[in-house]
């Protein structure tokens, strides 16, 4: 009887293990943290496009003339379509003006009026005794030739050679009041938040990773 009463009162072997606690907090902190990382990358990496784009930008219209031999202008009609649109950028090189032929893009004052700037194609060329060369150009959606024949000054003319599209119209979105206050206070303000963020990211990614092996543990 006594040996039956201790063996009915020992515990199983076979007995069911305790529930282990539900990991939900840890999934969902997870879960938070990589909402926050994929947050902080894609504002680290719009930041950087648009630090490029700005740097590139100001090489390409401010920098670069002065290093190297080329212009940039705007072209403010639409007489060159489809080849050159208004608000399209062209940018334009410097070659002697006995080495312009028909068919080439030119920017040139014209000789009448204002002597404003066009840049049209040359549909004829004239070269006269003393050197001077004359040309007659044309709109490309222009019906009939510019009504003057332009004797090019001096000994350089300007070739078009690069159509960069819609650039025109965000240069003159940057002249606005409202987008260069936005320029000269909003732009500190992002690098500022982009160098905070370096500096604060690692050391919280370390504390999560440090919080889900806690829990893990656990």
């Amino acid at each position: 009887m006594t040996t039956a009463l201790l063996a009915s009162t020992t515990p199983s072997t076979d007995a069911a293990p305790a529930p282990r606690p539900a990991q939900q907090p840890t999934a969902g902190r997870r879960s938070a943290g990589l909402g926050k990382r994929v947050a902080g990358l894609a504002f680290r990496w719009t930041i950087r496009l648009v630090v490029t784009l700005a740097v590139l930008a100001f090489g390409l219209l401010a920098v670069g003339p002065h290093l190297a031999d080329y212009r940039t202008m705007t072209m403010l009609t639409g007489s060159m379509s489809p080849v050159i649109d208004p608000g399209d950028v062209t940018i334009v090189t410097p070659l002697p003006v006995e080495d312009v032929e028909v068919g080439m893009i030119i920017a040139y004052h014209i000789p009448i009026d204002d002597h404003h700037l066009v840049s049209h194609r040359v549909v004829s060329v004239e070269s006269g005794a003393d050197g001077t060369v004359t040309v007659e150009t044309k709109g490309d959606a222009n019906d009939a030739v510019d009504p003057w024949q332009a004797t090019l000054q001096g000994d350089t003319a300007y070739q078009v050679r690069a159509v960069i599209p819609e650039l025109g119209h965000v240069i003159e979105a940057l002249r606005t009041p409202v987008v260069s206050q936005a320029l000269v206070y909003g732009a500190p303000a992002l690098l500022a938040g982009w160098l905070l963020l370096s500096i604060w990211r690692p050391a919280t990614t370390a504390g999560e990773r440090r919080l889900d092996d806690t829990e893990v543990q656990r």
